[in-house]
């Protein structure tokens, strides 16, 4: 195995373009992943009561440090960064776990459970190798559906208004502007290709936002007001609190964002033809943890590798690194103009919505996506994925479940992801690593699959015939 250090031998990743070349390029990058970047902004700020103003405070900040983290990912400093192609940004992983978060302690809750989850991640860089195995796929895709699942009753309820209180929530007007949001975007994605149809989330927003605006359903008042550049402000809502079951169910949520960050780092060291091995590895998670542990301090939320950009360096063949840093450049810059922040605050709820519909459905599909890999013949991973989701499913279908219990126990439970993180952890470390006792083909779920094997082979063989 090689070494890596931060003098290793030059790469494709070393690639370097002329500067023009450079800004089109990453910014292609950044339009790729600007709409799954100020999503989760939009979506804790939402639960969290923000106003305008503040939403448009925590959109600003989310692109500056998903920048910043970019810098240091690609360029690196020191140990810290992996000197490849990987666009940071601010993790979906994470959204319904601050969400619940932010229902019982508020923000402040929710960013110190941030920092210090963030300095055990940073602290478990160097080890994580070894503890990725807890996270196979039978767990990560399991938890990824449940991502998913668990944010879309958010954009069912962006889709009719997000106010109950609002004479107009749940309305046909409402509802018809999600709707119209959702079918260009279903639209776009059928009939183009290439960068128009990865970008159909980005253009079903400005293009329903645009339909509500001459139907008088947007309020841009508040982006006269927004200052044309200015810093990021240093804790906006105050200092950050800390309470041990907010720690404990964020903490979960970063080692799942490890994980995903991992795939990723193996992923383009596979697409760019590049060594990558466990020092490497380290360093790409260095930089996230210390992306996530610094975000809370600009009032923005954990940072994680984005797997579409990932996707997008494939596709083009543009192995560059110094390409994604000159994205980082341009989201930097974003995030120093808040006027675009307020801009994307006003978006309307229902318009978000029908976006929402798609990304948040999408989240879930890559988790089933995950799980098809899984082998489910003749071992319990059945059970795993039945009870984990079943668990994770609770707080959506029985929000009051968990009242009664422990409060530290019921902040970690009410949070779909934290809840199936644990359940799919142990029931895959009691089923799949400890090993003793088993019998092969003992358990029933096993035989009732095969029973359906055979069924299936039967009904094949009939229609054969």
């Amino acid at each position: 195995m090689k070494i890596f250090t931060h003098q290793r031998h030059p790469g494709p990743e070393d690639e370097r373009y002329p500067l023009p070349q450079l800004v089109a390029y990453g910014t292609q990058h950044i339009l790729t992943m600007y709409g799954g970047v100020i999503a989760p902004p939009l979506i804790v700020g939402g639960a969290a009561g923000l106003s305008p103003g503040e939403m448009a405070m925590l959109v600003t900040a989310g692109l500056f440090v998903s920048g910043l983290a970019t810098l240091l990912q690609t360029l690196g400093i020191g140990p810290v960064g992996s000197r490849l192609p990987i666009v940071q940004g601010v993790s979906f992983a994470s959204v319904s776990t601050m969400v619940s978060i932010s229902n019982t302690g508020g923000l402040q809750s929710v960013y110190g459970a941030i920092i210090v989850a963030g300095v055990i991640g940073l602290a478990l860089s160097s080890v994580f190798a070894h503890l990725v195995r807890l996270f196979p796929a039978v767990v990560t895709g399991t938890i990824i559906t449940v991502i998913g699942l668990s944010l879309l009753p958010v954009a069912l309820r962006w889709a009719m208004g997000n106010n109950p209180k609002d004479p107009a929530y749940g309305s046909m007007g409402n509802v018809g502007f999600a709707g119209l949001t959702l079918l260009i975007i279903l639209v776009i994605s059928r009939v183009f290709q290439g960068a128009i149809s990865r970008l159909s989330i980005l253009i079903g927003l400005v293009l329903g936002t645009l339909a509500a605006a001459l139907a008088g359903r947007a309020d841009f008042s508040g982006v006269g007001d927004a200052k044309l550049v200015a810093l990021p402000p240093i804790l906006p809502v105050g200092g950050p609190t800390f309470q041990a079951g907010a720690i404990v169910a964020m903490t979960i949520v970063i080692l799942v964002i490890m994980t995903e960050t991992t795939a990723d780092i193996l992923a383009i060291g596979e697409i760019v033809g590049t060594d990558v091995d466990a020092k490497r590895v380290a360093a790409g998670l260095r930089a996230d943890m210390a992306s996530t542990t610094v975000a809370p301090l600009f009032g923005t939320f954990p940072c994680s590798a984005f797997a579409q950009n990932v996707g997008l360096v494939a596709l083009t063949g543009i192995k560059s690194r110094f390409v994604v840093a000159a994205g980082g450049v341009v989201l930097v810059l974003l995030g120093l103009v808040p006027v675009i922040g307020a801009v994307v605050a006003a978006i309307p709820y229902p318009v978000l919505g029908g976006a929402a519909v798609v990304l948040f459905g999408s989240v879930a599909a890559s988790g089933i996506r995950t799980l098809a890999r899984v082998d489910f013949h003749d071992n319990l991973n059945m059970v795993i994925v039945g009870v984990a989701l079943a668990v994770g499913i609770i707080p959506i279908a029985a929000p009051t479940f968990w009242d009664a219990f422990p409060e530290w126990l019921g902040t970690i439970m009410h949070s779909g992801i934290s809840a199936t993180a644990v359940v799919a952890i142990v029931l895959n470390l009691l089923f799949n690593e400890l090993t003793l006792g088993n019998k092969h083909g003992a358990s029933v779920f096993a035989a009732a699959e095969h029973a359906g094997d055979s069924l299936g082979e039967r009904l094949d063989d009939d229609i054969r015939d």
